[in-house]
């Protein structure tokens, strides 16, 4: 009988809670669909009403979102007691849905646009000065977090110790203690006056004494993306929620930088550093493995993502791209640099980005020069393919390659062509100059196709074809190659409007205690045994942290 009587009272619980939650989705839904006309006001203060409803009677199901853009619509009517019976709960809170703190809706980038009817209130001023407290609270929390994410072990290498040995000890050192949080927002330096932020999702139970592989988002829109003082959680949502999943369930560390229209990884230079700077600051903090870092963006991101194996490939094992423009912007295009690496390419057929044909082309291109690089076609869908669902199946893959590939930090071949001595290293091939003045060797040709197909939006907002007559890859600057690949101590090169350049050694690459030759365009430019230089190792190591490919000596060529 009793438990009758308690099945009973469960279920008429149930139902009282499920009639209550249907009456505020109610209510919110008319209050939403009342606030879609905003000239009739009317509308307006009816929608107003059903949001203080919603308040006042289900104020543990209303959530942020909700609050907001009450808030907003109270401002709007001028509606000052009802504005700050909702501001206020925002105002408190540590942290709203999205990872940004209470005190932002009162003194963030966007409060005076929000709640500009309310800035000369009393009440205003008085969240105001609880904001100011509260913002300094909470950016001296993010420099201790910061702090605590950054420190490690002290590594020191005895005067006394010899070249070979500290080799060894670079190799097998692991100064990395556990860390206190999963997420963090770090700082990024740009310049004396500017800086940016990343954000970083380690592994639920990260262990220090394991290497993780690494996979870098880039944003896309880098023309409308500013920076931020700290990043949230909202990195991990919305369209990026299946790089989330699937990092989660390999372990693998996420990190998500942040751009702006200057400083990029697409139409810019000026910012092209930030990205092996971010590698280079988190590998002297967490257990990365060096063979295993990756760079994946979607529209202007993927495009930075096929910009980095184009002009500097060494950090990362592959590259992928939602939506690319496959193409760099601010220099030469040499597509047979992808051969060093690996590109896997996700495109829709409806993209005004990059046209269907163009990127069949590309993939016949590749197949011709035996390039690493995969297309996967998804059709019926448009350029922001990673917002539906059915685009899952794509992250699937990228997972699945990260999982089985690794970086082979001393390639027995390279092939690789650059405009641009600043951005031109790649492995063990460095400090690249340019002859400017000479002529394209016979081999050294330019590899091109024709787009005569684009698609773009007409001002009906349908999706048309556009006939044009465009090359696929831009070729400004004059250009230098050089194909090379060594074995048993001998290092051939084949150059083209090349000056000179330094062979960086690894005792991976060669036997040290042999001579090693040097043949460029079939001439013998240096035949000589060389020691581990260490200070050159130890400055190299300091400037790259990478424990997998560590340089002892190098070789200057000048042709």
């Amino acid at each position: 009988m009793k438990k009758t009587s308690l099945l009973i009272a469960i279920l008429i619980c149930f139902c009282f809670a499920g009639k209550a939650q249907e009456c505020y989705s109610d209510l919110i839904a008319k209050a939403k669909e009342c606030n879609q006309n905003k000239k009739d006001s009317l509308q307006l203060k009816k929608a107003l009403l059903l949001y203080e409803k919603a308040y006042d009677n289900y104020s543990d199901s209303i959530n942020d979102r909700t609050l907001y853009n009450a808030s907003l619509l109270a401002n709007d009517l001028m509606n000052f007691d009802i504005a700050f019976k909702f501001l206020k709960p925002l105002s408190e809170l540590i942290e709203d849905e999205e990872g940004y703190p209470g005190w932002d809706y009162i003194i963030g980038e966007y409060a005076k646009d929000d709640y500009k009817n309310l800035l000369n209130h009393p009440r205003w001023k008085y969240l105001e000065k609880k904001a100011i407290i509260k913002q300094k609270t909470f950016f001296e929390e993010l420099y201790s977090s910061e702090k605590e994410f950054f420190d490690v072990n002290k590594v020191e290498y005895p005067k006394n110790l010899s070249a070979a040995k500290i080799y060894n000890h670079i190799k097998e050192s692991n100064p990395y203690k556990n860390k206190l949080k999963q997420d963090y927002s770090l700082s990024l330096k740009i310049n004396d006056t500017l800086t940016s932020s990343y954000f970083v999702h380690l592994p639920k139970n990260y262990n220090p004494e394991k290497k993780y592989s690494a996979l870098l988002f880039l944003h896309g829109a880098v023309h409308y993306n500013t920076f931020s003082k700290f990043q949230t959680k909202s990195n991990l949502k919305y369209w990026n929620r299946f790089y989330t999943k699937y990092a989660n369930e390999n372990d693998v560390i996420l990190i998500f930088p942040q751009a702006n229209k200057e400083y990029n990884w697409m139409t810019s230079d000026k910012g092209f550093f930030m990205i092996p700077k971010i590698i280079r600051q988190l590998k002297r903090a967490i257990n990365i493995d060096n063979n295993k870092i990756f760079i994946s963006g979607h529209s202007n991101g993927a495009t930075g993502s096929f910009s980095y194996i184009m002009k500097d490939p060494t950090l990362f094992a592959g590259f992928f791209g939602f939506n690319t423009q496959p193409k760099v912007f601010t220099g030469g295009t040499f597509i047979e640099n992808i051969k060093n690496r690996s590109f896997i390419n996700f495109s829709t057929d409806q993209d005004y980005y990059y046209p269907v044909e163009a990127n069949d082309s590309l993939s016949n291109l590749c197949r011709r020069i035996n390039a690493d690089y995969k297309d996967y076609r998804y059709n019926g869908f448009p350029h922001w393919f990673p917002e539906f669902d059915e685009s899952e199946p794509a992250y699937k893959i990228i997972f699945d390659d990260i999982n089985s590939r690794s970086r082979n930090p001393f390639p027995e071949e390279l092939n690789w062509e650059i405009d641009d001595e600043n951005n031109g290293n790649i492995d063990w091939l460095n400090d690249i100059k340019l002859d400017t003045l000479g002529q394209n060797k016979v081999w050294h040709k330019n590899l091109n196709f024709k787009i005569t197909k684009w698609l773009e939006y007409n001002d009906s907002d349908s999706l048309i074809v556009k006939n044009v007559n465009k090359t696929a890859f831009n070729l400004p600057n004059k250009s230098g190659k050089i194909i090379t690949k060594y074995q048993h101590n001998e290092f051939h090169f084949t150059t083209s409007n090349i000056m000179s350049f330094k062979l960086y050694i690894s005792p991976e690459m060669v036997n040290l205690k042999k001579k090693i030759k040097v043949f460029v365009n079939g001439k013998l430019h240096f035949n000589q045994k060389i020691t581990y230089d260490k200070e050159f190792m130890l400055k190299s190591f300091k400037n790259n942290g990478d424990r997998e490919q560590i340089w002892v000596n190098n070789i200057k060529i000048t042709l």
